[in-house]
């Protein structure tokens, strides 16, 4: 049997999934689960990259230990994070998260050098505080003598793929979030990066989806037991995600749901118009070169922050939560909440800055329907409520933008990731468009890093094939829109 290995790092887990293919059907087993938590450290919000590195080795020896070595291993994670490294390669300052508030105010220095409108007509890319542009440039701003010793820029998965192989890599899909990447040439944009005055040197060729890496270093084969070689995904989680989606037909609308949304549909060419702009639509980068113009939302980051204000947990590392009510909510249970206040009206934009890292998503929802003179939630019920309504009304809005900007009309949303097992929001979000739509598979991210690494090893001919065994391989379920 020949197994192929996905280490996908979201924002509050990471899984190692192994996946073969048998009769033309991908199957899939989880041999390691471990927690990807955010630690406060100098003053900023960080990822805890220790712990991470270890997750992974701990996932690669769960593979010797079961016996099912992967012939080949790709990772991805979430986007715009980074990595330096001096010339020693020993790792400068530490790894912010993009929650982080080091970013406030950097749009302003940029715009300076740099308007927005041009910006967005040589990158694609929407504008969000925590890009990697703002965040070199709080870099350059405060810590100046952090980018004047740094040699090498490694995104995260850029960096772990390193410490596996001794190989420098830049990814193409997980760089073009950076807001750096030109999207007609489609390598870094070195007029911009040095009008931003960023180093040049960090910004190297860029490798696409399907290149070898490298095998891992003899030091990681003792580790953990075998040989393999590491392959680069779509190390943007986004970017494997998609890929993973069965459509049905050419008018599919997109929709990876996680901590984030992102509602979109994939092009063979950018759309960097004015209009984009204003909309605030992106152009991500994605395997063979497909570009994915989505909208970003807030997504399910609003739910699991009220999940874990309600359990007791405060965002603000160290308190507890004034909201913690002494029972344990699970997500059954807060959907059951929403169900019980099904006409309470209020809405909020997801997209509001307010809700990127309040101290309390339930005061900044709160305070929302406050400042717009709407009903303000008062029961766990109508806070739900209001966050399901919400979320609906931000993809029947996005679906709209969509097809007024492309100037198609789409016929139904196909649902990936951990979201789509949300029974209610996708009930709410088909009566909300007007579309049906298709839930699964779950494991989305997982599965379109397999599908890179199957066919660079030849399991399947192309990513038609690929999606083709994706569609036939695990449950899919349609959920029409009710009708008034």
């Amino acid at each position: 049997m020949r197994y192929y290995l996905a280490i996908d790092i979201g924002a509050s887990s990471g899984r190692h999934i192994l996946g073969h293919v048998e009769g033309g059907r991908l199957y899939l087993e989880e041999v390691h689960r471990f927690e990807n938590r955010q630690i406060h450290r100098n003053g900023r919000d960080c990822w805890d990259m220790d712990n991470l590195w270890e997750g992974i080795l701990d996932g690669l020896r769960a593979c010797k230990a079961a016996g099912k070595i992967p012939e080949t291993i790709g990772i991805d994670t979430w986007a715009v994070d980074f990595v330096l490294l001096d010339g020693s390669n020993q790792v400068i300052g530490d790894a912010v998260a993009y929650r982080d508030g080091r970013t406030k105010g950097m749009d302003r220095v940029v715009d300076e050098l740099v308007p927005a409108e041009a910006l967005y007509s040589r990158t694609g890319i929407q504008k969000q505080l925590f890009n990697t542009i703002y965040q070199l440039t709080a870099l350059r701003v405060h810590s100046p003598e952090q980018l004047s010793a740094a040699e090498s820029l490694l995104m995260i998965p850029d960096y772990f793929n390193y410490r596996l192989t001794g190989v420098k890599k830049q990814e193409y899909t997980n760089a073009t979030s950076t807001n750096l990447v030109n999207a007609q040439t489609k390598e870094w944009d070195m007029t911009l990066i040095g009008k931003l005055g960023f180093p040049q040197r960090l910004f190297g060729p860029l490798s696409m989806p399907g290149a070898v890496v490298g095998e891992l270093s003899s030091e990681i084969q003792e580790e953990v037991g075998f040989i393999a070689k590491v392959i680069l995904p779509a190390t943007h989680d986004t970017g494997s995600a998609f890929l993973a989606v069965p459509a049905r037909d050419e008018n599919a609308v997109y929709l990876s749901s996680g901590t984030w949304s992102l509602l979109g549909v994939e092009n063979e060419k950018p759309i960097t118009s004015e209009a984009g702009r204003l909309q605030n639509f992106t152009n991500e980068g994605g395997a063979w070169y497909r570009f994915r113009y989505l909208k970003n939302i807030m997504g399910l980051w609003m739910i699991q922050s009220i999940r874990r204000e309600l359990n007791g947990a405060a965002y603000v590392e160290g308190k507890t939560s004034k909201y913690a009510t002494g029972r344990t909510w699970s997500f059954p249970d807060l959907i059951e909440a929403a169900q019980s206040a099904p006409d309470f009206p209020s809405v909020v934009d997801a997209n509001d800055g307010s809700f990127l890292a309040p101290e309390s998503m339930i005061d900044a929802v709160k305070a929302y329907c406050a400042k717009t003179g709407q009903a303000v939630p008062a029961t766990v019920g109508e806070i739900m409520q209001c966050v399901y309504r919400s979320l609906a009304k931000c993809y029947q809005d996005a679906v709209e933008s969509l097809s007024q900007l492309t100037g198609r009309t789409y016929t139904s949303i196909n649902i990936v990731g951990g979201g789509c097992q949300d029974g209610y929001l996708n009930q709410m979000t088909a009566n909300a468009t007007g579309l049906p739509v298709y839930a699964g598979p779950v494991e989305g991210t997982a599965i379109g890093n397999l599908a890179v690494q199957m066919i660079a090893g030849g399991e399947f001919k192309s990513l038609q094939s690929a999606r083709s065994a994706i569609r036939n391989s695990f449950d899919i379920k349609e959920i029409k829109p009710f009708q008034n």
